[in-house]
């Protein structure tokens, strides 16, 4: 699933391109095609994300609400536009540029009271100028729940998903099954300004990259890291390779249905 830093870059990236200017609104698929036909030739507003959410404003006429889950994808293509592919449950186009959204778990026209219902039930989102960490932090420090169960939760923290939840708690040598109420709250406010810097990084360039200079394929003398999601990482997908900072075996185990990976040595309980 897609995280935060990826859905800001498609906020951005759709703002720039179509926000100011009427567009064009269709559902090939047909499971859109309602809410496509009130909205086509109507000005695209804004987009903003929120965590894993995407929001098209269309002023009077609504939102999009798009969440992409575990298979939606968007498609950016040059104008001219050719026949849709697939199953295409949105397509957007403007003056220079049409947009295809392919498999979405959600993608619904909401008014302005179901926007904010939806934005009000998630925790604060480290990319957004208008978070309060204290409001994660409240969550936190009263749990007894995991750390890493906690940073995973999006009604505790917004945007944070696997990739960034194994390598904020190796970067700070957190335990990922420490109680959350047994973090220091100095603790806390170093992770949160780590995220921030982390995932303005990954907005900024289009992956995650968690690892310092000295620990780089160039300066270890070791071969970059193949893998779909890209970047260099510390324990992410790395079950039963040496850790980077100290050699001992990356561990891995199930945590909410999800994988867990930390450094024994580097995280110990």
């Amino acid at each position: 699933m897609p995280e935060g830093h990826t859905l800001h870059r498609l906020a951005r990236l759709h703002k720039r391109r179509y926000a100011g200017a009427p567009v064009s609104v269709a559902s090939p698929q047909g499971r859109f095609a309602d809410e496509a036909a009130r909205l086509d030739g109507q000005v695209l507003v804004s987009a903003e994300a929120y965590g894993k959410h995407l929001f098209h404003d269309y002023g009077p006429h609504g939102t999009v609400h798009i969440h992409l889950g575990l298979y939606g994808t968007f498609a950016e293509t040059p104008l001219p536009e050719t026949e849709p592919v697939g199953q295409v449950r949105l397509r957007l186009a403007g003056r220079t540029h049409w947009t295809d959204l392919r498999g979405p778990t959600r993608c619904e026209l909401l008014d302005a009271a179901q926007t904010d219902a939806i934005k009000a039930r998630l925790g604060p989102d480290p990319l957004r100028r208008d978070a309060k960490p204290e409001r994660a932090w409240d969550r936190i420090s009263r749990s007894r729940t995991s750390v890493a169960a906690l940073l995973m939760d999006q009604a505790v923290l917004a945007g944070v998903g696997n990739v960034y939840r194994a390598e904020v708690l190796f970067r700070h040598g957190v335990a990922p099954l420490v109680p959350g109420r047994a973090l220091d709250r100095g603790l806390w406010d170093a992770m949160w300004a780590d995220l921030v810097t982390l995932m303005r990084h990954g907005v900024k360039i289009g992956r995650i990259d968690t690892v310092a200079p000295e620990h780089m394929p160039a300066a270890q003398g070791r071969a970059p890291r193949e893998d779909r999601h890209g970047g260099e990482v510390y324990v992410y997908r790395r079950a039963g390779m040496p850790c980077l900072v100290c050699g001992t075996e990356v561990a891995s185990r199930e945590l909410v249905g999800r994988n867990l990976y930390w450094c024994p040595s580097c995280q110990p309980a």
